[in-house]
């Protein structure tokens, strides 16, 4: 083999990636999009950076970054707009991932290989690979850490992420399959979706918590930024640190808030070890011809809390 392999070791997992020799890897330019829901999600914005500079670091590769603007039509058309570029290929986190797989089967039928990360999508055959977290885990974990906080049962309020987007579904799921087996003992006062937005998150926890008799015990949230618009709302009530809350994606912001014990926990899903090893896997393969060894690599999400900060992988950013 041209290039060697290494292992990528992330917190308490080993996944192998195919690693490229940067003085070798340099010999092929590539152009190479990269796709992603909206640039005004914190969480996309780091993943854009962590390419970007994973490009770098492999060489030879010009980075186009679509800024979807949470709109599908937008994602859509700024892959068919690579694809008459006649890009080399495409790492996409689609928006909606059954809005854009006719996009993306298109790409696959130009014969640009695509490598999805965060969503999957399962409708499209022949996409080369996937690299996310396993979010049905992640959502499990959140349940998992409310059972820690309350073993005789709590009441719990659940800000769902944007419809259709399957890391919000997953997470609901694994969320519900940790808690739905003790119905007696943990109860959704609330649930709803507040789309993966701290304004939604902040005014829906508002309303929630004015039509309550008693506020819940937890509030847990599909991603951070719908859990700090709800930190806005406990903290306007006097009750920051009275109801526990749990987000996902462990952004600085999150992470700090948890330093200061405002917030109670976030789920850490790596994502820069999820945009890494996907530009690896495709560079990989458009250069050497090296398809992944599993069509399918999850990284297993952990809860973080002021007991294991040192786990969190932006935690050098929190100011």
């Amino acid at each position: 083999m041209k290039y060697l392999s290494k292992i990528i070791l992330a917190t308490t997992l080993s996944l192998a990636f195919v690693a490229l020799n940067p003085a070798q890897a340099a010999e092929k330019h590539l152009t190479i999009l990269m796709a992603v829901p909206g640039l005004d999600f914190p969480f996309f914005v780091h993943m854009v950076n962590q390419a970007k500079d994973e490009a770098n670091k492999i060489g030879g590769i010009d980075l186009i970054v679509g800024d979807g603007q949470r709109s599908s039509t937008k994602e859509t058309a700024d892959v068919e707009a690579a694809i008459t570029k006649g890009v080399d290929g495409i790492v996409i986190s689609p928006n909606d991932v059954d809005a854009l797989a006719p996009a993306i089967q298109e790409a696959v039928d130009a014969k640009i290989p695509v490598v999805t990360i965060d969503r999957r999508v399962n409708k499209v055959p022949g996409i080369l690979a996937h690299v996310g977290a396993d979010n049905v885990k992640g959502g499990e974990a959140q349940g998992q850490l409310i059972e820690k906080l309350f073993p005789n049962g709590a009441t719990v309020m659940n800000l769902q992420g944007q419809s259709g987007a399957s890391p919000a579904i997953d997470r609901n799921k694994g969320l519900h399959n940790v808690l739905d087996l003790a119905k007696d003992k943990y109860k959704f006062i609330f649930e709803d979706t507040a789309g993966f937005d701290r304004a939604k998150g902040l005014a829906m926890t508002e309303s929630a918590l004015a039509g309550m008799a008693k506020p819940p015990d937890v509030i847990v949230a599909a991603n951070d930024d719908m859990a700090l618009g709800a930190l806005e709302a406990l903290k306007a009530r006097n009750l920051v640190g009275k109801v526990k809350l749990i987000g996902f994606d462990a952004l600085p912001e999150a992470l700090g808030q948890i330093r200061a014990g405002n917030m109670t926990a976030t789920i850490e899903q790596l994502p820069g070890g999820q945009v890494r090893g996907a530009l690896q896997t495709l560079v990989a393969f458009l250069r050497d011809g090296k398809k992944p060894d599993q069509q399918v690599t999850l990284l297993t999400p952990i809860a973080i809390t002021s007991d294991n900060l040192n786990q969190a992988e932006r935690l050098n950013e929190v100011k």
